[in-house]
């Protein structure tokens, strides 16, 4: 009998141990559910003012809802810490001179007796809207040792099509349409609508992208030279954005260095990058985290720091409890690493310290991110981390390295801008001309050149033309 009774007052314990053990992961479940509910209900604000956003006439170009935090004061700063007031220049070349009377009577009272005081002068400048229509009067002969024809060529012709091909656009024109296109996103029936509105010079939409196409092939030279540039250079900032060639989707891919941007479309490969770089190539890639560029491995790399301050603050927005812990360390860690590099600029740190500081970084950033996490963001973020634990801080160890990617998207902006107007390339063949005058007008710009000058030397010229050297 009293083995019967302990028997069931064991079992009575064990069961009472049991409630209790469930009792607290019924304690724990609540909780994890009320987190849940939390965390959802702020995803699903977020995501319905999303949609509400994508709605709005003005979308994806207008700024965020409500006004800036303590905005600057409109209008330039006064006082003499920052420089005299700018003024238009006065051209030393006047073309035509006015001669302004003063009124008869004055305009406030009427009077009759004016007396004149003095001469003020004004200057203008207006853009010429007057086209130039030239004749070339090309003499024609023939060799007699070979028998070929033979004729002259000006150095304001751009082609010696004579005939039915007699009449043609200029090399300024030409060179027009590349600023109107590729720069500024026009498209070709508003390039057509500025030179008839402008100037009054008649064309068709085809003529633009003819035009275009015969810059582009002109270009070529120019275009495999800046190949060279890009493979040649210490650092290159890869980048990538989406692209329609034919309504089929594409990719649009960027390279850019200091002086030098090169431009490509195709599809979304590492192919690109390898002709252009060779798997072997062995400079500084400043990237985001595409695993492509993972691929060169005899190169150093440096992941964009921009790119993980963004996605940490992103899982801010929506993270709640223990779940912050990890982005607000990571986000702390990359403050420190901007201050120690603030620091060594201002000549508060020789390099030797702030590569020791750019390692002890890179140590603190992978212990953080080897912990475990139950919430799935973060295991996705320190896996992210980890694979490219020693390429977050580079940037203090090599100090000439840029912590981001900025370059190439900035480079990457006048592309997206003439998607956004219409919509890509209709086909593969526009597509190269389109990757051809986007580099080479970039990379003009770049080095400080005049690209609708030599756009237009271009035009002109019957030998290749490459590309100029930096101004200095």
């Amino acid at each position: 009998m009293d083995d019967r009774r302990q028997e069931l007052e064991a079992e009575l314990a064990r069961l009472r141990a049991e409630m209790a053990a469930l009792r607290d992961e019924m304690q724990r479940l609540r909780g994890e559910n009320v987190r849940l509910q939390t965390e959802l209900e702020k995803s699903r604000a977020q995501l319905e003012a999303a949609i509400r956003s994508g709605k709005r006439q003005a979308a994806p170009f207008r700024k965020e809802d409500g006004p800036t935090p303590e905005p600057k004061k409109p209008g330039r700063k006064s006082g003499k810490r920052h420089g005299p007031h700018a003024h238009r220049t006065i051209s030393r070349q006047i073309d035509e001179r006015y001669d302004v009377p003063r009124p008869d009577a004055c305009p406030q009272c009427g009077g009759r007796h004016v007396r004149e005081t003095e001469t003020a002068t004004q200057y203008q400048t207006e853009i010429p809207r007057r086209p130039i229509y030239r004749q070339f009067d090309i003499h024609v002969g023939c060799c007699d040792d070979c028998g070929k024809r033979v004729q002259g060529r000006h150095e304001l012709q751009t082609s010696n099509a004579i005939g039915a091909a007699a009449s043609q656009l200029g090399p300024d024109a030409h060179a027009a349409f590349v600023t109107l296109n590729k720069e500024l996103g026009v498209s070709h029936g508003k390039c057509a609508r500025v030179f008839e509105t402008l100037f009054g010079i008649p064309i068709s939409r085809a003529t633009s992208a003819r035009s275009l196409k015969r810059s582009a092939i002109l270009a070529e030279p120019a275009y495999e030279r800046l190949r060279l540039d890009i493979r040649g250079s210490p650092f290159v900032v890869p980048d990538e954005t989406g692209w329609r060639v034919g309504g089929t989707n594409a990719w649009l891919h960027g390279f850019v260095t200091e002086e030098a941007t090169y431009y490509e479309i195709g599809d979304r490969s590492g192919d690109i990058a390898q002709r252009l770089l060779g798997i072997d190539w062995s400079g500084t890639m400043i990237h985001d985290g595409w695993s492509v560029y993972d691929q060169f491995g005899s190169a150093y790399h440096q992941q964009c720091l921009g790119h993980l301050q963004r996605r940490c603050q992103r899982l801010l927005e929506t993270a709640i409890g223990g779940a912050v812990w990890l982005p607000r360390a990571v986000l702390s860690l990359i403050d420190e690493a901007f201050a120690m590099r603030r620091a060594w600029r201002g000549h508060q740190l020789d390099g030797d310290a702030l590569a020791d500081e750019g390692l002890r970084l890179s140590c603190e950033l992978e212990q953080l991110a080897s912990g475990r996490f139950t919430n799935e963001p973060n295991r996705r973020l320190a896996n992210h981390i980890l694979k490219h634990s020693m390429h977050w801080f580079w940037f203090l160890i090599d100090p000439s390295t840029d912590a981001t990617n900025y370059r190439a998207e900035q480079a990457m902006r006048p592309a997206v801008v003439n998607r956004k107007v219409w919509g890509g390339n209709r086909t593969w063949l526009g597509a190269r001309a389109q990757g051809v005058l986007l580099s080479i007008s970039r990379t003009l710009w770049q080095r400080g050149r005049n690209a609708l000058q030599w756009f237009s030397e271009l035009r002109r010229s019957e030998l290749p033309l490459l590309l100029p050297p930096a101004l200095r």
